[in-house]
């Protein structure tokens, strides 16, 4: 069995507990339902990324509270690039799955689809 990458990304109103879980909830719902194979028990991984003016909470903890209790997740700081979109959580899932790569769909909401234009041509 392949271990494929899943991308995606979404900005929240604020640097509030109820806006970072519902952001990330809505953003891993969307993942899941673009790849609706996809269950949490096949999941390898999972690592979010905030931006430097998000701190109320963890992104990991809205995916606890979706049930994915057994999945071992990382959260971490984006580098501060100047003019980098603000307010952005990131995820990086890491997805046990014979699909193919080119197979697999990145989820951007929002504002965050600016992060990859390509993904909509």
């Amino acid at each position: 069995m392949s271990v494929r990458g899943i991308r995606g990304a979404t900005v929240v109103s604020a640097d509030q507990f109820d806006a970072i879980i519902s952001g990330t909830q809505e953003l891993l719902s969307a993942i899941l339902e673009s790849n609706p194979e996809m269950r949490p028990e096949d999941i390898a991984s999972a690592i979010f990324t905030v931006t430097g003016d998000l701190s109320a909470e963890y992104p990991a903890k809205a995916a606890r509270q979706m049930g994915w209790k057994q999945v071992p997740m990382l959260c971490a700081r984006e580098i501060p690039v100047p003019g980098s979109l603000q307010a952005c959580i990131r995820v990086l899932l890491h997805w046990n799955t014979e699909r193919l790569q080119s197979e697999v769909h990145h989820v951007y909401l929002g504002q965050a689809a600016s992060l990859r234009p390509d993904l909509d041509e």
